[in-house]
C-alpha cells in the first residue's frame, strides 16, 4: 500500500525525468549567459576593451564588476524569493537598474568606436574618452531617473470622446493611477502626497489599475492606507494587476475593499448623473488564471453579465494586451498600466514586443479605446529614464 503522498515507503524523493532536468540547466545556462553578457559589455567598454588604463583602475573596476555580478542574484534572491528581505530586493534592484543604464550606452558607445575605427581613428585615447563619456551620461541619467522615480507624478490630462456617453455624463473626470508598487523603499509619504493630488483634481470615478503593491499585505499597508482618503464624487474601483498574483492577490482585493474601493474582481458597478448611465466593469489580470487561486481569472463575460447593451462601458484591465477581449465585447474605452511607459530607456522596445501599445491613448476596433498609463510608482530598480510617472486625469466627452 502506497503512502497519501503517492510514493511508495522508504523509495526516498521523487527522482525527476531526464527531460525535466535538461530543460532546467538550458534554461539554467541562458539565464547566466545573458547575465554575464549584461555585465561584460559594459567592462569591456569602459575598462578593458584597448582603454589601456593603469593598472589600479583596472583591477579596482574589475573587482568592482565581479562584485556586482555576484551580489544581484544573490540579493534578488534573498529580497524577492522566499525571504522577502526588503534591504536585500533594494540592492538587487538597485544594480540592475545601474548595469542596464550602463550596459545601453555601453552598447551605444561600442558602436561610436567601431564607427570611428572604420574613419581610421582608434586607439587608448580614443577608447578612452568613449569610456568617460559613457559613465558620465550613465551617472547623469542615473541621478536623474532616481529623482524622476521619487517625485510626485505629473498630471496627464486627455479629452476622450466617447459617442455613445450620455450628455448627464460630459465632462466626468476619471482618475487613472496605475502601479502604485509600494515596495522595499518605505514611500508611505510619497502615497499620501499622491493622494492628495488626487483629490485636488476634483474626480468624479478613481480607478487603480493594479500593481498596488510588491511584498505582503502587512508589509505595505502602511504606504497603501493614504488610499482610503481618495474621494471621487461618483466611484473608486481596483483590479488586480500581475504583481498581486506574485503574493496576496484576493488579500489586495479584501484590503482595498476594507479601504472603501469597490474591487471590481470580474464584476462592475454603475455610476449615474444627469439621468444617463455609465457602467464601470473590472477583470483580473491576465496571468490570474494561471496563480492556482481559486475563482480568480480574467472573465470579461461575467464582468459584464446584465449589463444592458446600449449603456457605454468603461473597462479597468491592467494589461493593454486584454484590450483583445475588450473589442469583441464591445468596451467603449479601456484603461491598463502594466507597462511604466518604458520605465528605463530603452526598454521600452521591448515593452512593446508584449503589449499593443506602450503608454498614452489609442483607438483598437471601431469603438473601443485605449488609454495605458505609464504608472505612478516604478518596478524594481529605483528609476525612471525618459519615461515619466504619470497621474492620468480623462475628461469624458459626450458626442452630443
Amino acid at each position: 500500500m502506497e503512502p497519501a503522498g503517492g510514493r511508495r515507503a522508504g523509495s526516498g524523493p521523487a527522482r525527476r525525468s531526464p527531460g525535466v532536468i535538461a530543460r532546467r540547466l538550458s534554461g539554467a545556462l541562458v539565464v547566466l549567459a545573458v547575465l554575464v553578457f549584461l555585465f561584460f559589455l559594459p567592462w569591456w567598454v569602459l575598462l578593458a576593451g584597448g582603454t589601456a588604463w593603469p593598472s589600479p583602475i583596472e583591477i579596482t573596476g574589475g573587482v568592482l564588476f565581479a562584485a556586482a555580478l555576484v551580489a544581484f542574484p544573490v540579493s534578488m534572491a534573498l529580497g524577492h524569493g522566499r525571504r522577502q528581505w526588503d534591504a536585500a530586493a533594494r540592492t538587487g534592484d538597485t544594480i540592475l537598474g545601474v548595469i542596464w543604464v550602463l550596459f545601453a550606452w555601453s552598447a551605444i558607445g561600442g558602436v561610436l568606436r567601431l564607427a570611428l575605427a572604420a574613419a581610421g581613428v582608434s586607439g587608448p585615447t580614443v577608447a578612452r574618452s568613449v569610456a568617460v563619456a559613457v559613465a558620465v551620461v550613465a551617472v547623469a541619467l542615473l541621478v536623474w531617473g532616481y529623482t524622476e522615480a521619487m517625485r510626485l507624478p505629473r498630471v496627464r490630462r486627455v479629452e476622450v470622446t466617447l459617442p455613445r456617453l450620455g450628455p448627464g455624463l460630459d465632462g466626468t473626470r476619471v482618475v487613472v493611477l496605475a502601479d502604485t508598487h509600494y515596495g522595499p523603499i518605505d514611500r508611505a509619504r510619497w502615497s499620501a502626497r499622491v493622494v492628495d493630488a488626487v483629490n485636488a483634481l476634483e474626480p468624479d470615478i478613481v480607478c487603480h489599475a493594479g500593481d498596488i503593491a510588491d511584498g505582503s499585505i502587512a508589509k505595505r499597508r502602511e504606504q497603501a492606507a493614504p488610499l482610503g482618503r481618495v474621494r471621487p464624487r461618483l466611484a473608486r474601483v481596483y483590479v488586480t494587476g500581475n504583481h498581486e498574483y506574485l503574493g496576496e492577490a484576493q488579500g489586495w482585493l479584501d484590503e482595498m475593499a476594507r479601504l472603501g474601493w469597490e474591487s471590481l474582481h470580474n464584476r462592475h458597478v454603475v455610476v449615474e448623473r444627469g439621468g444617463d448611465r455609465l457602467v464601470l466593469a473590472g477583470v483580473d489580470d491576465r496571468t490570474a488564471a494561471s496563480s492556482g487561486l481559486a475563482g480568480h481569472r480574467a472573465d470579461l463575460p461575467r464582468a459584464l453579465a446584465e449589463v444592458t447593451p446600449d449603456l457605454p462601458v468603461l473597462l479597468v484591465a491592467h494589461q493593454p494586451k486584454q484590450v483583445a477581449q475588450a473589442v469583441a465585447a464591445g468596451v467603449d474605452l479601456q484603461v491598463s498600466g502594466h507597462t511604466h511607459g518604458g520605465q528605463i530607456w530603452p526598454f521600452h522596445y521591448l515593452v512593446r514586443v508584449d503589449q499593443p501599445v506602450v503608454q498614452g491613448l489609442s483607438r483598437h476596433g471601431e469603438r473601443t479605446q485605449l488609454y495605458t498609463s505609464r504608472g505612478a510608482g516604478y518596478w524594481g530598480p529605483p528609476f525612471r529614464i525618459f519615461a515619466p510617472s504619470e497621474i492620468s486625469l480623462l475628461v469624458l466627452r459626450s458626442a452630443a
